[in-house]
């Protein structure tokens, strides 16, 4: 298997009877989920995805990456939370974080509209200066406040370079099937468009359009990485812990967190793994923070957050627990020199693989932080390929189902979002909002 859960380093923490005690509860979520009678089955298009996507637009994916490599030198992808996140994430773990410096092939790949910051769009709109240029714009309904002003500037960026006309072959939308303001606007320009699924959540979506066509413009297998998710899909389906790694997981995080356990870091000892760190943060954070309740999820890339973060992780609260990913093959190898004059006293290292160097560091730290009262939890990956990181997505996407249906909140909604964005509306006076206006301003006053 190329995802196994190791469970060594927390067996300590936890009573010995736990995986029994919860396994009913584990039967039931996995019962409402498959059945679709939890809270949120509207948005269930997920887990039968790696078998049931269309496979007409995932040919026009790829054609339309092609298209991309061939007439630009570089992509701008428009989009927030679960319409940029996984996409990034992919690109940075399989190819580089430095993916814009190293790419020759493929074009260089910038994210904008997911924040509010002129400083990020006028650098944005400086890396397209003397390059050709594409854009790849991506939003459900095409309102949301932070994609919908990049995606204004970079429209009008587009038509002044390229013409209306020219625009319009360079401009790809992904967005709702049927309706919403950016459908109809990019079915009146004749937009080439994709669809977000009715039925996918933004952080469930990177197996779709939104993340498959920036995906595949980098030059990533993507028929490789749905074949890794449909092989998970189809394996993870006992509820019986014993057999399944992934509800394993799921109930392994909730057991911690009855015993008092409230953040979980996920760790890994690769900085290509940043970014999937910041996809699994929404997906867990946005899943199960609700009602008073939730896991908090955080993140370190070690051994470079061990001269920070390591000090609290050892010796402060323990209200923590860790998740680490061990990687065995990361498909790259460097020697470590020997200096004749020995100046740094690392001699002992000469001729040894940087990787077993970062093993036995891992080994190290665990032991070490087990030592200090932190569980951890070991999810070791065979390498880092397009297929087992298709099937490791659709193991975080699955665990956090259960999880959260295991926590008792519905994993697929995110009520609490809508609370800054109607303040943000309010207060920039958007028609509709005038009475909380009033309200916000006088608090501010106060």
């Amino acid at each position: 298997m190329s995802i196994s859960l190791n469970d060594k380093y927390v067996s300590q923490f936890i009573p010995t009877n736990s995986y029994a005690s919860i396994q009913d509860e584990v039967v039931e979520a996995d019962r409402i989920l498959r059945t679709g009678s939890g809270e949120g089955n509207a948005f269930l298009g997920w887990l039968n995805l790696p078998d049931n996507y269309d496979k007409e637009e995932f040919a026009r994916i790829k054609e339309c990456a092609k298209k991309i490599q061939s007439s630009a030198q570089v992509l701008i992808v428009i989009g927030i939370g679960g319409s940029y996140l996984g996409t990034r994430a992919v690109i940075e773990y399989l190819r580089s974080p430095l993916y814009n410096s190293l790419t020759k092939n493929t074009p260089e790949i910038y994210f904008a509209g997911h924040c509010i910051s002129s400083n990020a769009l006028n650098e944005a709109l400086s890396l397209c200066e003397g390059k050709d240029v594409c854009i790849n714009v991506i939003s459900k309904s095409g309102t949301t406040t932070e994609p919908a002003v990049a995606f204004r500037v970079f429209r009008a960026y587009m038509e002044q370079r390229y013409g209306k006309e020219g625009a319009k072959e360079r401009i790809f939308v992904t967005t709702d099937r049927e309706k919403g303001t950016l459908k109809g606007f990019a079915d009146q320009e004749g937009y080439q468009t994709f669809v977000v699924p009715d039925n996918v959540g933004g952080r469930f979506s990177v197996l779709t359009a939104v993340g498959l066509l920036p995906i595949a413009v980098a030059g990533i297998d993507i028929d490789a990485m749905m074949q890794g998710a449909r092989d998970a899909s189809h394996r993870y389906t006992d509820p019986d812990l014993a057999k399944n790694d992934c509800y394993r997981y799921a109930a392994l995080r909730n057991i911690l967190y009855r015993d008092g356990k409230a953040i979980e870091i996920l760790a890994s000892y690769e900085p290509f793994c940043a970014m999937l760190h910041e996809w699994w943060k929404q997906l867990y954070g946005e899943s199960e923070g609700k009602d008073q309740k939730g896991i908090f999820p955080a993140s370190v890339v070690f051994s470079t957050d061990l001269h920070s973060m390591g000090q609290y992780i050892q010796d402060g609260e323990r209200i923590l627990f860790e998740t680490v990913l061990d990687i065995a093959d990361t498909k790259s190898r460097f020697e470590i020199p020997n200096d004749p004059e020995n100046i740094d006293g690392l001699n002992f290292l000469s001729g040894r693989e940087l990787d077993e160097v970062k093993k036995l560091a891992l080994q190290g730290t665990v032991l070490a932080h087990v030592d200090g009262g932190v569980p951890n939890i070991i999810l070791e990956i065979s390498e880092r390929s397009e297929y087992v990181l298709g099937e490791l997505l659709y193991f975080f996407e699955l665990a956090c189902a259960i999880s959260g249906y295991l926590l008792k909140v519905n994993p697929f909604n995110q009520p609490g979002v809508e609370s800054y964005k109607k303040n943000m509306f309010a207060l920039l006076g958007k028609p509709g909002y005038e009475d909380l206006r009033k309200n916000l301003e006088e608090r501010l006053k106060n």
